[in-house]
């Protein structure tokens, strides 16, 4: 079990994952960390934002380049798009509690930041999963 588990983290599929998601996190995290500290906007629109347009650089990137996902049509984009939501739903619900508890001597801010950057790396781990066993459906 864990010798499976050790090579769905080590093959050529999630090297590419990996590339693609490089990409998505310097341009997501810029997006996310300006609006919440530069423009002011909450912690959920903010983070939110950060994988509404990285989301569809994504589905381009991971679909032709990371999966090589042939199917045509619509299903594959509602798929992706429910595995984005549950996946941030999932990360950001779950980074925010345990950052406040973690962080609680520390200021709002210090905190919202970290469950950010926390929620992404979480986010990470389920959104790979979700795409290559739901979306992109590989074995």
């Amino acid at each position: 079990m864990i010798k499976g588990f050790l090579e769905l983290f080590t093959d050529k599929t999630f090297v590419k994952f990996v590339v693609v998601g490089v990409i998505n996190v310097i341009v997501g995290a810029t997006i996310m960390f300006v609006f919440y500290n530069v423009f002011h906007l909450s912690y959920w629109v903010s983070s939110f934002s950060n994988y509404f347009f990285g989301s569809i650089v994504s589905y381009f990137l991971n679909k032709h380049f990371t999966f090589h996902y042939q199917e045509k049509g619509f299903a594959s984009i509602l798929k992706f798009a429910f595995n984005i939501i549950v996946c941030y739903i999932i990360a950001y619900s779950v980074a925010k509690p345990i950052m406040q508890w973690i962080l609680s001597d520390f200021s709002i801010t210090i905190q919202e930041n970290f469950s950010m950057a926390f929620g992404m790396c979480l986010f990470t781990a389920l959104n790979y999963l979700g795409q290559r066993f739901f979306a992109f459906k590989q074995k």
